[in-house]
């Protein structure tokens, strides 16, 4: 058994996968819409399917936004510098909510920046993925 993808459902489906090719530097893997069912499927990832956990964007026609719950909790990506990571997304128009630094009572460098959508994304120094 593997991890297959983790699923957000998103408002504007165009400018999430520009912000997670773009801004986070994955890659759109395929995208498919569903007119019977009337929503779109894209799938973002930094590798293959066959080999990668990737993400899976929903977008439902005619909804434009969707209320995040509070059991999720984020998604945690491995950078090699935190720090350079952030001054990038920056550059690239994303939102850092969380500057980057130690971790609260750690050391464990890390950082937090939202999605579109306001899903929170959390930037790990490699080494630090535990």
């Amino acid at each position: 058994m593997r991890l297959l993808h983790t699923m957000l459902r998103v408002g504007d489906l165009d400018k999430s996968i520009e912000f997670y090719t773009d801004v986070l530097g994955m890659n759109l893997l395929r995208k498919h819409d569903f007119p019977e069912g009337e929503f779109t499927l894209a799938f973002v990832g930094y590798g293959t399917e066959e080999d990668s956990s990737v993400i899976e964007l929903t977008h439902n026609w005619g909804t434009s936004s969707y209320e995040l719950g509070d059991g999720f909790g984020h998604i945690a990506i491995a950078v090699p510098d935190v720090y350079q990571a952030c001054d990038t997304i920056r550059e690239k128009g994303g939102v850092i909510v969380r500057e980057p630094g130690p971790m609260k009572h750690g050391s464990t460098v890390l950082a937090f920046v939202k999605d579109p959508d306001g899903y929170m994304i959390e930037l790990l120094g490699r080494g630090s993925e535990s």
